[in-house]
């Protein structure tokens, strides 16, 4: 249905997701709501469909990002600290701060400093934006994704919105027990996301879901 989900307006975009069962959770719903996607998707923001943003990068579908947000949903509690890798355009990094605040921390990581830059810039096109930068409930960052962010762990949930080679050992470590992690990985000419949760003994399990197709979790192109 996710072909079908596309509208004129954020508002229907985001109706027509919850209509065709891409979105079930109404603080979800809510969060998607109150992040304009035209703010960060540089071409037909509201088709459900993903697009280019330059730098070899893309914004994903936004029925991947009801999908990021409503497996995460239940580490996304106000207060909750949150890794997104591959922050990309900051839309994702943006909706997942609403769904943490008050108190929350949203630390969006990418390895290209442009795209740094514009993920900074397009969540200062809102009030609710500028509001979150300014408080600190979003900060971006340039690093290598596939060694997540040390600085603010550990992070009750982790969203990676490139797919990796495999289960970065980095990522699972800088998770909180309890905690989850949602990521797309590459196996056998094949990518499928994997929520990862790490109980509160310290163990680990992973469930595989969809079969996706993103971009690679990689380093800088030179180019």
């Amino acid at each position: 249905m996710a072909w079908r989900s596309s509208g004129a307006t954020n508002e229907a975009l985001i109706e027509n997701l919850s209509k065709n069962g891409l979105i079930t959770q109404d603080r979800v719903k809510k969060a998607m709501l109150s992040v304009d996607r035209a703010h960060y998707a540089p071409h037909a923001p509201y088709e459900d469909s993903p697009q280019p943003i330059g730098h070899r990068a893309t914004i994903s579908a936004p029925h991947m990002h009801a999908a990021a947000c409503e497996a995460l949903l239940p580490y996304l509690r106000p207060g909750a600290r949150v890794l997104d890798i591959g922050s990309g355009s900051g839309y994702l990094t943006h909706v997942l701060a609403e769904l943490v605040k008050p108190g929350g921390k949203v630390v969006g990581v990418e390895h290209i400093q442009p795209l740094v830059e514009m993920g900074m810039g397009n969540t200062r096109k809102s009030a609710e934006g500028r509001e979150l930068m300014d408080d600190g409930g979003i900060r971006y960052v340039k690093g290598d994704g596939r060694l997540g962010w040390a600085g603010e762990a550990p992070y009750d949930a982790i969203h990676v919105g490139a797919a990796a080679a495999g289960f970065h050992q980095a990522l699972i470590e800088q998770l909180r027990a309890p905690g989850r992690l949602f990521m797309p990985v590459e196996e056998e000419q094949m990518q499928h996301i994997y929520v990862i949760d790490k109980k509160e003994d310290g163990t680990v399990t992973r469930t595989k879901d969809m079969g996706v197709r993103y971009v690679p979790l990689t380093d800088a192109p030179t180019e």
